[in-house]
C-alpha cells in the first residue's frame, strides 16, 4: 500500500512515497482504511529523531486519523466493519490503511466529516484534558492561551469559552489575531517575534499584564514555550495554574521565585500519557467534546487540506509555524 515514508533522519524534504506492507489485525485492534490524516507537531520532531518515541525505519508519519473500520481483532468490541472512526496511531497515518488499538478508537458522530474527525483529538482532547484535569478551569476564570492562532490554541480558545471563561490570546500577527477572534477570543495581545532581552521580556509581561486586569490570569495555557514563557508567567493570578502544553519556540526558562510570588502551580500537559493510563476519564471527555461538536460550541479549523504526495508540504509548513488552524491530508 502506498505511504509517505521517512527513510532517512531529516526535515520533511526527506520524505518519500513508498509501499509500505498492508497491516494485518491483531488482538485489540482495528484495521482502518484511512480517508484524511491531520499533522502535528509530534510529526515534526518525529521525523529528525528528537521526539520521545522513536518508530524503526521505513516508517510514514501521522498519529491522528479518520476513516473506515475494515477489519476487527479478537477481544474488541463496540465495532462493526464499515464503522466511520477516528483514532490515534502514534504514526503509520499517512498510509492507506492502518492498525489502531481499539481503545484508541472512537466512532464519529454522523455529523463529523472524515477532515474534521481526523482534527479533533489530538487538539481538543489535549485541551480539554489540560483546562479541565491540570488547570481545574471554572466558570469566570480569566485564560491567556499562547499560540492562539494554531490548532491547539484555537481549541484552547474555543474550549474555554464553552466553559464560561473570559480568553485572551497570544499571537505574532495581525492575521493570526483575526483568526483568535473568530474563534471567540475577547481579547488579543500580538507580541514580538523572540529573541528578547530584559527590557523587551518585561514590555511583554506589561503587556499580558494589561490585558489580563488587576486580577492577573487564572489559567495559563503555554503552546509557544520559548521567551514568550516567562512574560507569561508574570501575568498570572495568585494562586494561579501555568498549562505547560508545547515548545516550538523553544524549552522555556524559568525563575522559579515566580511561582512563589504569585503562588502559583506550573502543570505538565501530557495528553497521551493521560490517555494511556487512564482510558476511562479520557473516553469522557472524548465523549464531551462530541456533545460541544454536535451543539456548534467547537470545531476545528482546518486551513489547508494537502494529498498524500504533498503531505510534507504540510509538515514543513506546521514545523516552520506558518499554519493557521489544522492542516490535514486527504488519502
Amino acid at each position: 500500500m502506498r505511504a509517505l515514508l521517512s527513510t532517512v533522519t531529516g526535515g520533511p524534504e526527506t520524505l518519500v512515497i513508498g509501499e509500505l506492507p498492508e497491516p494485518t489485525v491483531a488482538p485489540g485492534t482495528v484495521v482502518v482504511t484511512v480517508k484524511a490524516c491531520s499533522i502535528n507537531y509530534p510529526d515534526t520532531l518525529m521525523i529528525v529523531d528528537l521526539y520521545q518515541f522513536k518508530p524503526a525505519r521505513p516508517f510514514a508519519p501521522g498519529g491522528e486519523i479518520a476513516g473506515v473500520v475494515e477489519a476487527i481483532g479478537e477481544g474488541v468490541s463496540g465495532f462493526t466493519i464499515g464503522d466511520r472512526v477516528i483514532g490515534l496511531c502514534g504514526n503509520g497515518g499517512l498510509t492507506e490503511k492502518v492498525a489502531v488499538a481499539a481503545f484508541n478508537c472512537f466512532k464519529m458522530p454522523d455529523s463529523m466529516s472524515f477532515e474534521d474527525g481526523a482534527s479533533l483529538l489530538m487538539t481538543y482532547g489535549t485541551s480539554i484534558h489540560a483546562l479541565k484535569d491540570r488547570g481545574f478551569m471554572k466558570e469566570g476564570d480569566s485564560v491567556l492561551v499562547l499560540g492562539g492562532a494554531g490548532g491547539i490554541g484555537i481549541s484552547a480558545i474555543e474550549l474555554a469559552k464553552a466553559f464560561g471563561g473570559r480568553v485572551v490570546a497570544g499571537v505574532s500577527s495581525e492575521g493570526k489575531a483575526a483568526i483568535a477572534r473568530e474563534a471567540g477570543a475577547d481579547d488579543v495581545v500580538i507580541y514580538p517575534h523572540q529573541p528578547f532581552d530584559k527590557d523587551q521580556s518585561k514590555a511583554v509581561a506589561e503587556m499580558f499584564k494589561a490585558a489580563a486586569g488587576k486580577d492577573g490570569f487564572n489559567i495559563i495555557y503555554d503552546t509557544v514555550g520559548g521567551d514568550y514563557s516567562e512574560p507569561a508567567v508574570r501575568s498570572i493570578a495568585w494562586e494561579g495554574k501555568f498549562l505547560v502544553v508545547g515548545f516550538p519556540a523553544g524549552i522555556a526558562k524559568l525563575p522559579l521565585n515566580l511561582t512563589l510570588l504569585k503562588s502559583c502551580d506550573i502543570c505538565g500537559v501530557f495528553w497521551g500519557a493521560f490517555a494511556a493510563r487512564t482510558p476511562q476519564r479520557n473516553h469522557a471527555n472524548i465523549a464531551q467534546l462530541f456533545d460541544l461538536y454536535a451543539a456548534g460550541k467547537i470545531k476545528p479549523r482546518i486551513s489547508e487540506t494537502f494529498n498524500l504526495e504533498n503531505a510534507g508540504q504540510a509538515i514543513a509548513r506546521l514545523g516552520d509555524r506558518a499554519a493557521i488552524g489544522k492542516l490535514v491530508v486527504q488519502i
